[in-house]
This record gives C-alpha cells, structure tokens and sequence, in this order.
C-alpha cells in the first residue's frame, strides 16, 4: 500500500497534466517505443508506518502520478467491463486485483493508494464506483472524467491502451527511515524544480519530523481547518501571502514571497526553547484567521466588514502585517471594538489621501511593517494617530489642505480606485446605498475631443484648454444609467432631458440641476464643494498641539 502521508499537499494535477500523459501513452501505441518514462517515486520502505503485515510504503515524491494513474486505471477497468467481452472482464479483474484493490486486506488495508483527508473519500468512492461525497475532491473528479471520455473516443480499444501502459516506466527510489532524511531528501528533490508551493514546503517541514501520532494530532487541530478556511482553489496563493505577513508580523521583516519557505524555517530555529511547535503552529492558525476575515470579509460584525471592504477596495495588501497584529489586539480585548473601526478608518484614509496626492506607494511596505513597533498599547489609537501624524516627506499624512488641493485637480477617471471614491461620495451619510457599480460615469463635459459648436461655446475662447485639464476630474464627473442616451448632448439637454440631471436619484447630480451652464468656473465650484465633502469623508487624525509640541 502507498500512503501518502498527512503533511503532503493535496491531490493537485489538472487537465493540461492529465492531457499530456494521455499523449505520452498513446506514442507508446508505436511498437518502436519500448517504454517511456513517466517519472520517480520516492518512498520510505521500512519504518514507523509498518502498521501490518502488508507492506505500506510513505510516498514522499511521487503521490500526484500515482494518483494520476489510478484515476486513469479506474477508467479503464470500467470501459473493460462494458465492453461485453470475457477476455476484457478478466483483464479489469486484473487491473483491480494488481493496482487498485488489496484483495485479502479490509478497512483502510484494502486499498493500493491511499491518499490524505481531503482526497481519501473521493478516492475510494470513485475506484468503488459508489455516491460520491458531498464535499467531493473537484480534481479527482474532473480527471478522471477526462480519462473516460479519451477512452470512450480512442480509436484504440480499451485491451490496447492496457498494452501502452504497460510501457510506463517510473525510477523506484525506497528510503529507509533509520538512515535516510525524509526531509532532506523532500527538499533537494524540490531544489531541483519540482512544482512545490512555499505552502507545501512549510506543512512538510512543520509534520514530517513528527512521530505519526503527534503529526496526525496538529494535522486535525490546527493543519487542516487552516486548509479548509483558505479553500481548496485559493490555498496555495493565500497561504504564501498570509505566511509572508505573519512572519512580517513576528520579525518586523519582510521576506520576500518566493522565500517564505526559508524564513520560516529560520524563524522556527529561532523560536526553538520559548515555544514548543505545537503552541507556534496554534499562533500560525489564529492569525489564519484574521487572514481569512480580512481576505474574504467575513468578520461577523457589519461595521467591521464594511471598514474592511473599504481598505481591499484600495488594494492595499501591504497593509496586512499590521491589520493581522490589529485584529489580535481587538479579538483579546487590548483594545475595544470602537478603537478598532477608528484605526481601520486611519488606515483607509491614509492610504486614500495618499493616492490623491500622487506620493509613491514603495514605502507603505515598511510602514505598515513597522507601525505596530511604534504604537503604546496602553494609549493605543491616540498614538496610531501620533505615529501617521509625525511621518514625513514620502511618508507623510498629506494634511487637509493638500488633500483637497490634488483632489480637485486629480485625474481621477483613470484612478484605479475610481468606484470607490464615487461610492464613498454618492453614500456618505447616506442609509440607502447606491450600487455605484450598477451606474456608469458619465463625463458632464463630453469625452469627444470634437466638441460641438454649442459646447464650445459654453466653455469660453480657451475651450480647448478646458477640455484637457478638467476632463477627467472630479469637477466634471458623476453617475448616470442613461449614459448612451446622454453621450455628447448640450449641458442644458443632459440636465432636462428624461433620466437628466435634474430627474436623476443621485445625489451627486442634485447641484447639476440648479446651474444654467457649464464652463470652468462652475467645475471648479463642483470640485471644491466635493473636496470640502472629501475631507469630510477622510479626514486626517488630530491630536492635542501640545502633544506634537512635546513629541
């Protein structure tokens, strides 16, 4: 029996890998070919898994073939069996019996592959041919619907693909656990480019040296939740991320992605005698979960979910290491649920004003690295305040002044953030929301650069001039769902017509129904009234003057 081992990754090939073995068994069909080679595996032979008197083999390389293979063979015995013919049953009794079965064996025993949690059930349904799980392995299932459709359309019968797989050739590499380093050997096999995520690396690292007990243990207390709250198609990716910010979090470093692996490793070293493995991977699996909340919004409060929404609307993930040691000072109660919507709300607003200002965002990096070193628990947000508000230059809080300065002038139609800044606008105090992303933006001045004679006249001589510097500001800009029918019309149709200006539900349209004309000064009047609410909106931390004075 091949057991994959609880701290391997779960079953992961795809259709494109599933795709290219076919081909490789088909060129196999030439009686030239006198095999081909279909890759390693690497298995312990003798120790701790011996378990019976049959042998199990601890595969630590080579589990996704495997697998592979006995999807393909399923499928294989299953068209045998169809075929009707006698010759082609006793063969899929053969390929059950030899690959897939352990005849004499019962329970787990009885199975040639047995895989992890995640796959283990889907697995055995499948090669049992019973109902499938209701959390069914999505992989499994797809290949090996993949292999039963390019059976079912071969022009070779099922006898001759059984003939080609005989062909396949696998280097057998069996370790013995007395002598041998499994996870020496796991990570020079990776170093030589095997397509292992910094996510496999560490759960490899954390439960391979483990007695099978303790790992089982840590693996359904901590390992496995974890997996699940990343989700099956996220895991890897998410995983990676959320390990550079912990390791961000715990050293005030910032690793780069492709290393994690190894600063985790090296953080592990440094950890060893202060906490036992099992306490580190319990912090590892708390902070998980602020991850999660924060990636997929999902804290249970809506106030909080809604802050949080508001930061990921400004793709800001560098912001994470310090939201991650936020959240843990708010679920342990350092600081109370009040004081964590404000800092969430500097943050957002920090980051915003920032982007209206135009000041470059390679510092933001380690500065949210670093901020929580900089904080006093005991006078949590007023010093958050303090720390954003002492930080210059590029680092800088852009004050109210400047904010509403660029504000009025930015480009912000093609601001990556644009529809968040019109929702923040559009709904600000408002308890009926608008769904900014059901309108579209409608440019007040048309975008066309062949103004019609009545625009231009609106505009003044210096029409051109107008047009290009106030285009796509904020002054000119505003929400419509009757975007085509407005399109390059004269201002005085777009503010009477049906669906206008002044027959539209938008607040931001209120002011357009009440001027007679458009030109520079009535944007400039537009743009400073929404800058004033911008301020409003995202405002700048205050503290006592004699608090900066002293600092």
């Amino acid at each position: 029996q091949f057991v994959i081992p609880i701290y391997q990754r779960p079953y992961g090939w795809n259709l494109r890998q599933c795709a290219q073995l076919w081909k490789d068994i088909l060129a196999s069909e030439d009686n030239s070919v006198k095999g081909h080679f279909l890759g390693s595996v690497v298995y312990i032979e003798k120790g701790i898994y011996q378990v019976t008197a049959m042998p199990q083999l601890l595969v630590i390389d080579g589990q996704q073939r495997l697998t592979t293979v006995s999807l393909l063979l399923t499928a294989l015995a299953r068209a045998l069996k169809k075929s009707g013919s006698e010759d082609d049953r006793h063969a899929a009794e053969k390929i059950e019996n030899y690959y897939l079965f352990n005849g004499m064996e019962t329970g787990e025993a009885r199975y040639k592959l047995f895989l992890t949690r995640a796959d283990k059930e889907t697995f055995t349904a499948l090669i049992e041919d019973r109902r499938l799980p209701d959390n069914a392995s999505q992989n499994i299932i797809t290949n090996f619907g993949y292999f039963e459709e390019q059976i079912k359309k071969s022009k070779l019968s099922p006898s001759d693909i059984a003939t080609c797989l005989h062909k396949l050739l696998i280097v057998d590499i069996a370790l013995d656990h007395q002598h041998d380093n499994p996870q020496l050997i796991f990570e020079s096999l990776n170093s030589t480019g095997l397509d292992l995520s910094q996510a496999d690396l560490i759960r490899n690292f954390v439960l391979m040296s483990l007695p099978r007990e303790e790992q089982e243990k840590l693996y359904e207390d901590y390992w496995y939740p974890m997996e699940r709250r990343f989700g099956d198609a996220n895991y890897t990716e998410l995983f990676d991320r959320f390990m550079r910010d912990y390791l961000t979090v715990e050293t005030s470093n910032i690793p780069n992605i492709q290393d994690v692996y190894a600063s985790f490793k090296q953080y592990v070293q440094n950890e060893t005698g202060k906490r036992t493995l099992r306490e580190l991977v319990g912090n590892v699996f708390t902070f998980s979960g602020y991850f999660v909340k924060l990636v997929f919004v999902q804290d249970e409060d809506r106030d909080i979910r809604e802050a949080v929404q508001d930061i990921n609307a400004l793709r800001v993930d560098v912001a994470y290491p310090f939201l991650l040691e936020l959240y843990n000072d708010y679920t342990t109660n350092i600081i109370t649920r009040d004081e964590f919507l404000e800092i969430l709300k500097l943050v957002e607003n920090y980051v915003f004003r920032r982007s209206i200002c135009g000041i470059p965002t390679n510092s933001l990096n380690t500065t949210f690295a670093t901020l929580a070193r900089e904080i006093d628990k005991k006078n949590y947000v007023e010093s958050v305040k303090l720390a954003f508000l002492l930080r210059d230059s590029y680092r800088r809080f852009p004050d109210d002044e400047e904010f509403k300065r660029e504000f009025m002038v930015k480009d912000v139609y093609n601001l990556r953030n644009r529809n968040y800044l019109l929702r923040k606008l559009e709904n600000h105090d408002r308890k009926e929301p608008v769904v900014v992303e059901e309108y579209t933006i409608e440019h007040i001045m048309p975008q066309n650069e062949n103004l019609s004679p009545e625009w231009q006249a609106s505009l003044g001589e210096e029409w051109q001039q107008v047009h290009d510097k106030y285009l796509h500001t904020i002054g000119n800009l505003t929400l419509t769902g009757y975007n085509s029918e407005l399109s390059d019309r004269s201002f005085r149709e777009k503010q009477t017509m049906k669906g206008g200006f002044a027959d539209s539900p938008i607040r931001l349209n209120r002011d357009l129904a009440e001027v007679d004309h458009w030109d520079e000064k009535t944007i400039l009047q537009r743009a400073e009234k929404l800058a004033i609410l911008a301020v409003e909106i995202w405002p700048a931390p205050k503290v006592a003057a004699k608090v900066l004075e002293r600092e």
